[in-house]
């Protein structure tokens, strides 16, 4: 058989891709190993960047509306301490308490409604490609075939298939962490003082909050929507454990008692996980028509930002492959993935990397370095930049920009809009997930320029309080492409969005050719 694209893994970034390449005209199929989704606990929440890119799709309700759990207070762990967003007006870095699998029971009733086909149930078993296509050998549960597709893109995690059948080296380092997460409610016997500690018979309290000792790091708190606790341990081990092993109770009071020293009792439990920690990054994320995202291309040593980045990376591939498949991607185009995400998941990495010095270090030099650090954050413009770094809202990809605008490369800001039709907004208009010009000054000139590409973008005008621009073309990434300065001249203006629009958008349908009076 044959398809537009083949996409190994039906995770949250698989999903994602295939729903993205969907609303772009692009028939993807998924081929998923696992028969049945994972009942596995992993990520706990979904939070960072991709919240807002959710909501200019017109998803994020959607995805609200499944929190069974209120949506908590912006306080995030991070490398040992707490950074506390709760004091900033508007903070760049929310979370939804969605798990894992709530997230892609969801992800995968969107694209069952957009069409997808999903194949559960089928291993990918060897990949060969030449300069026309890509064909994958697969066994599925009536036996092997074979399908041929222009592109594939591997979402099969960590352990990835399909970057080792194309050859790309996944360097890094591996760290002897063991972590194990839970939410617990304890028997009558434990007593639950105000302040949140614990009293336990036979041993002082367990306090609140992170208790280091020199076997480890426990952590634990209140779930915000319950009387449950969330127990947290990190140890030094040197055993391999497989991800789709479930841990136990019992793994989990070993675990409390070897960095305590207490037999922590449990009643009930709500959920049960472990992971370890890597820093690996694949050296590049295409290999001809092959290409990775996810997990497949990087893994973070710290919570909380996988998700974040492999949906992300979905996103900035697939209107890029649609142009591809459809025909009319310029010169080039494609490699762009490469070039952006790559740069997103070694921002990704420098502050997940920086979470490991403050969490490993125990002596007193580093709980100097982690006092220090809290201090900063008492201060609002680290604060700021801090929660921006940790929701990936702070990346601005490196693009052609003649006029050095501040807003080239970076994500678009949901300004309130005001039309003759009335009031809407930059996430509104990026539902569709096209390209749009958006002529905040009433650029006649702009307009007629971008017509020739109007086959390929939305052209809107608009007014905006405290715009920085006379006009954003934003890519349907909902980054932008390019930007005119506030009155800038009408030959810069209509020189500069053409090279935009022909570097990003291909070839015009037609070409305006200027008279002479």
């Amino acid at each position: 058989m044959h398809t537009d694209v083949i996409i190994v893994g039906a995770g949250p970034t698989g999903l994602m891709l295939a729903a993205e390449l969907r609303s772009a005209g692009v028939r993807p199929l998924v081929l998923e190993r696992q028969s049945q989704p994972r009942d596995t606990p992993k990520a706990g929440g979904l939070g960072g960047q991709i919240l807002e890119l959710l909501r200019y799709r017109g998803l994020l309700d959607r995805f609200e509306a499944a929190c069974t759990d209120p949506i908590p207070a912006p306080r995030f762990p991070f490398g040992g301490v707490h950074v506390d967003l709760t004091q900033l007006d508007e903070s760049p870095m929310h979370a939804l308490p969605l798990t894992q699998q709530q997230l892609e029971r969801l992800l995968g009733e969107y694209v069952g409604e957009l069409g997808v086909d999903i194949r559960r149930g089928h291993q990918v078993l060897d990949v060969r490609q030449d300069a026309d296509a890509v064909t994958a050998e697969v066994n599925g549960p009536v036996g092997p075939y074979r399908v041929t597709a222009r592109y594939l893109v591997g979402c099969d995690g960590a352990r990835s298939r399909v970057r080792d059948l194309a050859g790309i080296p996944f360097p890094g380092t591996v760290y002897p962490e063991v972590n194990r997460l839970a939410q617990i409610t304890v028997p009558d016997s434990v007593t639950r003082l105000d302040n949140g500690d614990l009293e336990v018979p036979g041993f002082d309290a367990i306090r609140a909050g992170f208790t280091r000792t020199d076997r480890g790091l426990f952590g634990m708190g209140v779930s915000p929507a319950s009387e449950a606790l969330s127990v947290y341990t990190i140890e030094d081990e040197t055993v391999e454990y497989d991800d789709d092993v479930p841990m136990t109770v019992a793994e989990l009071r070993d675990s409390i008692r070897r960095v305590l020293g207490v037999d922590l009792p449990v009643a009930e439990t709500f959920r049960l996980s472990r992971f370890t920690f890597k820093a690996r990054h694949a050296e590049r994320y295409r290999a001809g028509r092959v290409l990775l995202a996810g997990d497949a291309a990087h893994l973070f040593p710290a919570t909380g930002v996988a998700l974040n980045a492999g949906m992300l990376d979905a996103v900035n591939l697939a209107w890029k492959l649609a142009a591809e498949v459809n025909g009319w991607a310029p010169a080039g185009l494609l490699d762009t993935y490469h070039e952006e995400r790559h740069l997103a998941g070694e921002r990704t990495m420098l502050h997940t990397r920086a979470q490991v010095a403050l969490r490993r270090g125990h002596d007193p030099a580093s709980e100097a370095l982690r006092a220090v650090f809290q201090e900063l954050l008492t201060d609002e413009p680290p604060l700021r930049r801090m929660a921006a770094l940790i929701a990936g809202a702070d990346i601005r990809y490196r693009l052609p920009d003649p006029n050095n605008h501040i807003s080239t490369g970076t994500f678009a800001p949901d300004l309130t809009l005001h039309t003759d039709d009335g009031t809407t907004s930059v996430a509104e208009v990026m539902h569709a997930a096209r390209p749009v010009l958006l002529d905040l000054a009433d650029r006649a000139d702009l307009r007629d320029t971008a017509r020739d590409w109007r086959h390929r973008i939305d052209i809107r005008s608009a007014k905006a309080e405290n715009r920085e621009a006379d006009a954003l073309l934003i890519r349907p990434d909902g980054h932008i492409a390019w930007a005119a300065t506030i009155d800038e001249p009408a030959d810069t203006a209509e020189h500069g969005l053409r090279a935009a629009l022909s570097l990003w958008f291909g070839t015009p349908a037609e070409t305006t050719i200027p008279t002479s009076d």
